[in-house]
Parts: C-alpha cells; structure tokens; sequence
C-alpha cells in the first residue's frame, strides 16, 4: 500500500469512528437511520475506491449463498449461548445486552427489517471487508489484515462503553472476516451480516 492509499484508509477509519459516534451517542435522529447513513457513506467510499476490481467483490455463486445462510445461523447460536452464559461471567452484561435492543426503540420493524437486510448489512460488509481488510491483508499480511481489520471494526463501538457490544462486535466481525477471506467475494459475508442482523435483531431477539 502507497503512502496516498495508506492516507485514505485511515481518513476512512477516522470517518467511521466519527460516524458510529454520531450514530451510537448522538441523541438527534432515529438510530437505525443513522447507522444505515454511516454505512452506506463509508460504502459509497469503497466501491468508488475498487475500480475494475468491483464485479469479482459481488460474485454470486451456490456455494457463496449456502456459506452466508449457514454461517449466518451458526453465529445465531453463538450468540445464543453466549447471551445465556456471558451475564453468568460478568454480572453486568444482561444490562448491557438489553440496552442494545433499547436502540431505536420505537422503530418499526418492517423499517428495521428493511434497513438490516439490504442497506446496513451489505454496506458494512462493502466497507469494513471490501474496503478495509482487503486494504490492510494487502499492506501486512492475510491474518495480519483480518485481525487488524476485524479489532478496527470492534473498537469503532468504543463510543458506548459497552464491553458486551464491543466482544459482541470482535467475535461477528471475525466471523464474517473469515468468510470473506475464504470466499474471496463479498456476497457471502453481506448475507451472512445481513440474515444475522436479521434475525437477531427481528425474528428471535436474545433477550
């Protein structure tokens, strides 16, 4: 990576901390909408940024459907049973837990829904994998990229002083680096993202 391209990532990284400060602390506007703002700016940014690159990002194939629908289920289930196991460890995470539902509360779901399935979801996967960790895997190296990639994407939720949201972020945005790096495509790590948020925030919350 050029010292230009190394200037912009991290410009873009300042812009997200600035972003998910506005989205997660700020008290003006609507949270769903604001997180679905900040991430299709930063995406806007990274498909801008991949050039010719762009149609190989979004190929869509049987196996890329089957790896995001799977590991988007699996990660339910880690969620799942950390939400049952991690209060039992730290006394005050199912108070943390339930203050990340509290976010927007008030949203319709049908908006919520919406928002998770194909605005949010796709445009944090087209940042924080497509532009982000393919940036950062080309400048150290494969797992040098997704974890360096991966602890950004966590400490991005700093903002709230929630240690379960911030664990929370570390172990989803590790998962879906993973995927990415496996698939080499975006579209399973955007299905993964998307049908997780989905249905853990709508279909079966876990509190």
């Amino acid at each position: 990576m050029n010292r230009k391209k190394g200037l912009h990532t991290a410009a873009t990284v300042m812009l997200a901390l600035i972003l998910w400060y506005f989205s997660f602390v700020v008290v003006w506007g609507n949270f769903w909408l604001k997180m679905a703002f900040s991430a299709s700016l930063l995406a806007a940014i990274s498909v801008a940024a991949m050039g010719p690159e762009r149609k190989k990002e979004f190929k869509v194939t049987p196996r890329g459907i089957a790896v995001g629908v799977a590991s988007a289920i699996i990660l339910y289930y880690v969620f799942l049973v950390s939400g049952w196991l991690l209060p039992r460890i730290l006394p005050f995470a199912s108070e943390e837990i339930f203050s990340v539902y509290g976010y927007g509360e008030g949203t319709s779901m049908r908006l919520i829904s919406f928002l998770l399935l194909f605005v949010t979801g796709p445009a944090e996967e087209i940042y924080w994998r497509g532009f982000l960790q393919k940036r950062l895997v080309k400048r150290f190296s494969p797992l040098g990229g997704l974890l360096l990639a991966t602890v950004i994407y966590a400490l991005v939720h700093v903002w709230t002083l929630n240690i379960s949201l911030i664990l929370a972020a570390f172990v989803a945005g590790l998962a879906w680096a993973i995927v990415y790096n496996s698939e080499k495509s975006l579209a399973p790590s955007i299905i993964s993202h998307s049908l997780w948020g989905y249905i853990i925030f709508v279909l079966f919350p876990v509190v």
